[in-house]
């Protein structure tokens, strides 16, 4: 682009600029609320809209097998607006626009504060921030000309004749003017108050406009002024200390009206300081600076702080006041791992990080963090609860494991809020990322880096021991079988062809042994006795016993039937057991021959080639040359020992 081109662009977007700007009176903005009555909604209901505005998908569980599994038959809503950049709280976040409905409909919530808890790096910071950047992105509002708190110009209109104006504008007129509108209306326009300029402003956080944030503030040192804003000492002198012209309405509940309030780590300031956010809530007013009037005020308070501070801050009765007027939302850590991993891919994205990343990588980071986070349990070990939070089914013996999702977490009812945060292992795999001579990192880089991450952290010795026993022993077995069935597939050619012809052949000899039936050969056309010899080399491989066959193979064929009634497409992947049996039994075909074809020295040509086609087969799934030598390798020396 010339820097001519620039010069247009920015004469544009000047020009559009301008257009976009209304200057007129009350009467002229009467007209518009006339036209378009929703301009008039308050804040609560303002943010609600511009989430729904985005779209949001209804799930029924009913319809979806894992989601099924994970929330039971919950029905789940999915907000476009929160789906790209948040994974796996679905709960928290349709909790959150729950909390927006009912305070849009003016319900109770409406004069609540919006109190997020939950760990450190669990998303609540993140959640508030979104929230600011979509009203930042919203349509301009109308507000009176000068106003401090950018207030609704329908305040001018005085309280006897609201009934009128509501019934014809076909709106609820609440509130009432600052005490600086108020002086001008007398002073300025002589009690014309439809000669009051209305202009059209935007939301801004840089610039404080229509969103103020409140840090925690040193108790020693703690000021209203930052809430509420202060009388400005240099006009002391020529107005009286009643008088408005001497506030200065710049408080972070002045600058947050008619849109946002956040309060960072609400609970590490005293509770003196929150008082108001008492008013603020229930009485809708915040106190002027100096000794003015009660003011109006209209906006969402959202605050949110860690645990420790919250327990702490409960166990103060004193403080139920405050307490009575939040609505608290937790916020717990993802425990989905097919979610978490999206979180991390969607954080490596936008970093400048160019390494090629080894399949599996990011999965086994993950399953160390919700590993971290989960409470333990005498129905199921670590490693299969993990499994089914994330929705995929347990197989035991050749039968679906029947665990029910609900009890496990009706168990663990602080479940996600302890545990790793996200940062450790983004840290982790930063420093895997920095620390590669080869430009590439892998499960087996990640694992170390982990394990000297978890060895330096600030934690008992215990709590080391815990976390290292899940990176040595339980996700390295997990991770065997992973890259176990993945140098099969790799190696087997047509990996999927030949799984599909066992599962078609299969279930051709279940069936017919199921109803008692023959088959054709389908070349000499002579019939057959179903071969129960391949249909047991099939379910040994889940441990099932002669005399427990027979239901297996009336399980599968009732199963197929089903899906088949229901439209379904039937492969050797619909039937959770039968798929895993024939993946076992691919891969018991295959051990012996990979053991030659992993060590080197022992190949002969034909071998070779065979293990050049397996490489160049693990590369289109995926890998590298570096990861896919570092890998084979480690599976020689691993996985199929002498």
């Amino acid at each position: 682009m010339s820097m001519t081109d620039f010069s247009e662009l920015i004469k544009k977007d000047r020009e559009e600029r301008k257009k976009q700007k209304f200057r007129g009176n009350l009467l002229d903005y009467l007209y518009i609320i006339k036209e378009n009555p929703s301009l008039a909604a308050l804040s609560h209901e303002r943010l609600y809209k511009l989430i729904l505005e985005h779209g949001v998908e209804i799930i029924k569980t009913e319809e979806n097998p894992r989601l099924r599994r994970i929330y039971g038959k919950d029905i789940i809503k999915k907000y476009n607006f929160f789906k790209e950049d948040f994974f796996g709280i679905d709960n928290v976040i349709m909790k959150i626009v729950r909390y927006f409905h009912s305070a849009a409909m003016k319900g109770e919530e409406s004069r609540q504060v919006l109190y997020l808890v939950g760990p450190v790096g669990s998303g609540k910071s993140s959640i508030i921030e979104a929230l600011k950047v979509l009203l930042e992105s919203s349509p301009d509002i109308y507000a009176l000309e000068g106003c401090p708190m950018r207030e609704e110009p329908l305040h001018l209109i005085p309280k006897h004749l609201r009934p009128k104006f509501e019934k014809e504008l076909n709106v609820k007129i609440e509130g009432d003017l600052c005490p600086i509108c108020r002086y001008r209306l007398k002073n300025e326009f002589k009690g014309e108050y439809e000669k009051f300029p209305v202009v059209n402003v935007d939301f801004s956080i840089r610039s404080r406009k229509g969103i103020g944030v409140v840090p925690p503030v040193d108790s020693n040192n703690q000021d209203t002024s930052v809430l509420i804003g202060s009388v400005d000492i240099s006009k002391m002198d020529l107005y009286p200390e009643d008088d408005p012209r001497v506030f200065a309405l710049n408080g972070a509940f002045n600058v947050g009206n008619r849109g946002i309030v956040e309060f960072i780590e609400v609970f590490k300031n005293d509770v003196e300081y929150l008082h108001t956010m008492i008013t603020a809530t229930q009485e809708k007013s915040i106190p002027s600076p100096g000794k003015g009037s009660m003011i109006y005020f209209d906006g969402v308070i959202l605050a949110h702080s860690n645990e420790a501070e919250w327990n702490k801050f409960k166990a103060d009765y004193t403080n139920e006041a405050i307490l009575d007027r939040i609505v608290k939302v937790e916020v717990p850590y993802c425990l989905e791992l097919d979610e978490e991993i999206k979180i991390y891919k969607k954080i490596l994205k936008n970093s400048n990080f160019k390494a090629h990343i080894a399949p599996h990588t990011i999965e086994i980071a993950s399953m160390f963090a919700i590993l971290t986070r989960l409470s333990p349990s005498n129905k199921v070990d670590p490693m299969t609860k993990l499994k089914i939070y994330n929705g995929e089914e347990i197989i035991e013996k050749g039968t679906t494991k029947r665990i029910d999702v609900m009890e496990l977490k009706e168990e663990a009812t602080r479940e996600g809020m302890t545990g790793i945060s996200t940062r450790f292992i983004m840290k982790a795999l930063d420093n895997a990322l920095s620390d590669s001579e080869y430009d590439c990192i892998n499960p087996l880089s990640v694992m170390e880096c982990l394990i000297k991450e978890v060895k330096e952290m600030a934690a008992t010795e215990d709590l080391k021991k815990k976390y290292l026993g899940f990176i040595q022993d339980t996700i390295k077995k997990e991770y065997h079988k992973i890259l176990e069935k993945e140098v099969t597939k790799a190696f087997i050619h047509g990996y999927r062809e030949q799984a599909q012809d066992l599962f078609n052949n299969y279930l051709d000899h279940a069936e017919a042994y199921v109803n008692k039936t023959k088959l054709k050969d389908p070349n000499t056309g002579e019939e057959l006795e179903p071969d129960e010899e391949f249909l047991t080399s099939i379910e040994q491989q889940l441990g099932i016993t002669k005399t427990a066959a027979k239901g297996f193979r009336q399980d599968v064929t009732s199963y197929m039937f089903s899906v088949l009634r229901s439209g379904g497409k039937i492969d050797y992947t619909c039937y959770e057991p039968l798929k895993e049996a024939i993946e076992k039994k691919l891969t018991s075909s295959v051990r012996e021959l990979s053991r030659i074809i992993t060590k080197s020295k022992v190949r002969d040509e034909e071998q070779n080639k065979k293990y050049d086609a397996m490489v160049e087969e693990m590369k289109r799934n995926g890998y590298c040359d570096h990861c896919c030598n570092v890998i084979l390798k480690y599976a020689a020396n691993n996985l199929w020992k002498d």
